[in-house]
């Protein structure tokens, strides 16, 4: 174990590692948890300095009730924020503004800002690049700190703009992290779930523009929870082997493994964002090995958590993965509670995906059979939050089976709900076998 300021990490892998004789593929699933002070509760906690950058569609479409509740919601996120943290606010239309540069929350500052956010107005069209692009300025003026953003918008990007955001994410990563909120439902969930998977951030709806102001303190509160500014899982495997995939599964799906820092021949590094207090992650990698022989074991690799703090780095104690092949079938044949419960998640939002973009087109029966799958890994799993966003689309006469029938009308929010939601995953009571 090991600690940096008031959070102090643990980490442990769970895989089977028996083989079948000649397999390749090596399974583990690392789980790290994080217990500490955060700052909601105690601002005197804050150990690197909170820069929160707010990024607020101001387009044309966001007029009349959605721009007075950005405003509400944006005022109130200034006035929770304590001294030590700083914050800048972002109007965005064709080019961004900053209404707000970046200063520390002092009682004056944030009156300052406040009365800049209330002349907010709404006009122009929608380049999230520009967006980005100013974001990305303001805190690379500031690279030590624990740097979160919150975009929020109401609509689509300008089409011209898709290459010009693509750079701004590659320029971002590592930067800053952006949790991506749209409001109503006529922006692209893809559109935000490209931005939040690059920057290391989440995604979500707001159905009612009056549900903004509990959202952004939401957020907040997550972003004063943290006091480690960033960590990396690192993965060392021996010669001869490759790193297949490194993926979050919980708490929601994310893909790590384009995102891979080369430490050494042997060693990569995936980002995994900055870390507050009592919060649990768990990541899922796939290893390809040499295939061995019956009785043949090895060290298929090391995986730790590591966080560098003032240019010193800091390591979690190493958890080994190992590969012993074997002709008892009973052992190799047995998969892993938490490799099979995390691989079922990956599926049901594979399936719950597929399913949604087969109804859009018109093909019902490939949406009622994804759809119904869905229902099922739900049920089986426990992962009743997701399986309540179903039941908005389907009605289920047998969860466990899958079988359900598509249902004739459906709020186009709840569907928007459940294909933003669908990474989010549900957790088990860890065990080793």
């Amino acid at each position: 174990m090991t600690s940096n300021a008031t959070t102090t990490f643990s980490a442990e892998v769970f895989q089977n590692p028996y083989l079948p004789q000649d397999a390749a593929e090596v399974h583990a699933i690392m789980s790290i948890s994080a217990q500490g002070d955060g700052i909601a509760d105690n601002a005197s906690a804050l150990t690197s300095p909170l820069l929160f950058g707010m990024i607020c569609d101001t387009s044309g479409s966001m007029g009349n009730e959605k721009i007075i509740a950005a405003r509400r919601g944006l005022i109130h996120a200034i006035e929770l924020l304590p001294e030590q943290a700083s914050f800048f606010v972002i109007s965005g239309k064709v080019r961004a503004t900053l209404v707000v540069p970046t200063t520390q929350a002092t009682a004056q500052a944030k009156r300052q800002a406040i009365e800049k956010v209330r002349g907010m107005g709404a006009s122009g069209g929608t380049v999230m690049s520009s967006w980005l692009a100013l974001a990305l300025a303001e805190f690379e003026k500031f690279p030590d700190s624990i740097a979160q953003a919150l975009l929020l918008t109401d609509g689509h990007n300008d089409g011209s703009d898709a290459k010009n955001l693509q750079t701004i994410l590659q320029r971002s990563e590592g930067k800053f992290q952006c949790h991506c909120r749209g409001v109503g439902t006529d922006w692209k969930v893809t559109e935000m779930q490209t931005i939040a998977q690059n920057l290391l951030g989440t995604t979500d709806i707001i159905p009612e523009a009056s549900a903004m102001d509990a959202d952004f303190q939401a957020i907040l509160k997550q972003a004063l929870g943290k006091s480690t500014r960033s960590a990396s899982l690192r993965l060392w495997t021996p010669k001869g082997a490759t790193v297949l995939y490194c993926k979050q599964v919980s708490p929601e799906l994310q893909d790590l493994t384009e995102k891979a820092t080369q430490v050494n021949a042997q060693t990569q590094d995936y980002p995994t964002g900055a870390w507050g207090g009592n919060e649990s992650r768990d990541y899922h990698f796939c290893i390809q090995v040499q295939p061995g022989g019956v009785g043949d074991e090895m060290l298929a690799g090391r995986a730790s958590l590591v966080t560098t703090t003032n240019g010193v780095e800091s390591k979690i104690a190493e958890a080994k993965v190992l590969a012993i092949w074997t002709d008892d079938e009973s052992r190799s044949a047995k998969i892993n509670s938490q490799v099979a419960h995390y691989t079922g998640q990956a599926e049901l939002s594979a399936a719950i995906q597929t399913g949604l973009q087969a109804r859009d087109r018109g093909d019902l029966e490939t949406a009622t059979a994804k759809l119904g799958r869905a229902v099922q890994i739900a049920a089986t799993s426990g992962n009743e939050s997701t399986a309540k966003l179903l039941r908005n689309l389907v009605d289920v006469e047998d969860a466990a089976t899958g079988t359900v029938k598509l249902r004739a009308k459906v709020n186009k929010a709840d569907a928007m709900a459940l294909e933003t939601r669908s990474v989010k995953t549900t957790r088990i009571q860890k065990s080793a076998s």
